[in-house]
Parts: structure tokens; C-alpha cells; sequence
């Protein structure tokens, strides 16, 4: 029988919790709990019995939950970006391959990044070259701006900064498939694009960096947690 060593692997969560706040935005999730004594009231009319049947009164307690797919931590497919793909049928979550979703990842620093700040290719290159690591295929690159201690704020949903499409470009060029970033997504705010689209009336500032999944097949995860607590930037799995 194989042994798993525990006391050589730490198991960090990058995940954010899902709360209902902040209604005005799209998606928001409603969160419906019921407690034991109503368990008991509704687990007892399809038993035929009465809830006082139940010891105390008391049955299972549960929670109905309605979001949004996009809501908290979550990966966005290729038919996410695009019907399809360079031409082809993109894929959805469910095609997603799992070999995507498990691979060595890599912490760039982009900690110093501003508010509605565009991610470049230079910086990409720049973190690459702090940590001197080279990128191979399929490795998982986490983009660390430390956003995600704003969660809960408005701050967090209006000011963060987001990833640029040359950046993206750059990164699939070394044959990666998944990317992951701590904002609350991966393109600079709704208001940074759409302000500067209304005053250039540019459409490249909409949503450029999924507009890549447009060309090219890759997939990204979406507000991410505590890069910060990863202790190396590479030579873990993600």
C-alpha cells in the first residue's frame, strides 16, 4: 500500500468563499437556509409523517444556493470567450480536459500593478526573469496582484487591474493552457473598459484579454486567493 507522505505536502486554498453581497451586480447569489426544524417540516411531508415524529423536532438542516457559473472561484472555458475557437466548435466546461486543470504552476509577482493597470507583456517577462524560470508547456501560471485582501470592498470589483492580450499571447506561446489571476477578472474592471472605450471609442478596450479564446484555445480561472501564501513561486502542483 502506498504511503502518502503528509508532513512533506501543504495543501493551500485558493479559493474565495461565496457570499451574497453586493446586489447590484450581475449574478449575484441567493442563498436560501433552512434549519433543522424546518428540515423536519419539509422531510416530513413526503415521508407521510408529522415533524413532531422527528426526534426533538429536528431534522437535516440544508441550504439552497442560486448563482451565477462566473460566481466566487471558477475557471472559464473556451465557449466561454467565443462560440468557437480559430474556426472550430469551442469547448465547453464539461470538454474541458482534467490534465488542464492539474500541472505545475508558477507564481508571477504583479503585486506592484495599479489600479485599472493593464498586465503587459513586459511585466510577464519581467517576473519571469525576477525568479529566472523559463516557461514550459502545460505549466500553470498564477498571476499574483494580491487583490484579492480588497474582497468584499468596492474597490475589489471597480479598480482591479487585468491582464493585457499580449500578455495572454505571450504566455500561450510557451505552450500553456491554463492561466489563473487574483482579480475579480481577467481583464481590467468593467468600469476601467468601459470608460476608456467610451472615450476612445475603441472596442479593443473591451474585454481584449478573453477576446484571445477567440484564436486560441486556453482556458483561465478567475478570482483566485492567497497567492501569497504559496512559498515558492515554482516547483509546486496546482
Amino acid at each position: 500500500m502506498l504511503k502518502f507522505d503528509w508532513e512533506r505536502w501543504r495543501i493551500i486554498d485558493l479559493t474565495l468563499p461565496i457570499f451574497p453581497f453586493h446586489q447590484d451586480l450581475v449574478g449575484f447569489p441567493k442563498v436560501t437556509r433552512w434549519t433543522h426544524e424546518e428540515g423536519a417540516r419539509l422531510n416530513a411531508i413526503p415521508a407521510g409523517i408529522n415533524p413532531s415524529d422527528f426526534p426533538e423536532g429536528k431534522s437535516q438542516a440544508w441550504e439552497e444556493v442560486v448563482l451565477s457559473t462566473h460566481l466566487g472561484t471558477h475557471l472559464d472555458a473556451p465557449y466561454h470567450f467565443y462560440p468557437t475557437t480559430g474556426g472550430k466548435p469551442a469547448k465547453t466546461i464539461d470538454q474541458v480536459p482534467l490534465e488542464w486543470c492539474m500541472g505545475d504552476g508558477v507564481v508571477l509577482d504583479l503585486t506592484y500593478k495599479g489600479p485599472r493597470e493593464f498586465i503587459t507583456k513586459e511585466d510577464i517577462v519581467s517576473a519571469l526573469k525576477k525568479i529566472n524560470y523559463k516557461l514550459k508547456p502545460r505549466d500553470i501560471v498564477l498571476i499574483r496582484t494580491d487583490w484579492d485582501k480588497k474582497w468584499g470592498t468596492r474597490e475589489y470589483f471597480d479598480d482591479h487591474p487585468g491582464m493585457s492580450a499580449e500578455a495572454v499571447h505571450y504566455i500561450l506561446d510557451q505552450g500553456v493552457k491554463t492561466i489563473g489571476i487574483d482579480t475579480f477578472g481577467f481583464d481590467r474592471s468593467f468600469k476601467a473598459m468601459g470608460e476608456d472605450y467610451r472615450r476612445t471609442g475603441d472596442k479593443n478596450y473591451l474585454w481584449p484579454a478573453h477576446n484571445v479564446g477567440k484564436e486560441r484555445e486556453y482556458v483561465h480561472y478567475e478570482r483566485l486567493a492567497n497567492l501569497d501564501k504559496i512559498p515558492v513561486p515554482y516547483g509546486f502542483i496546482f
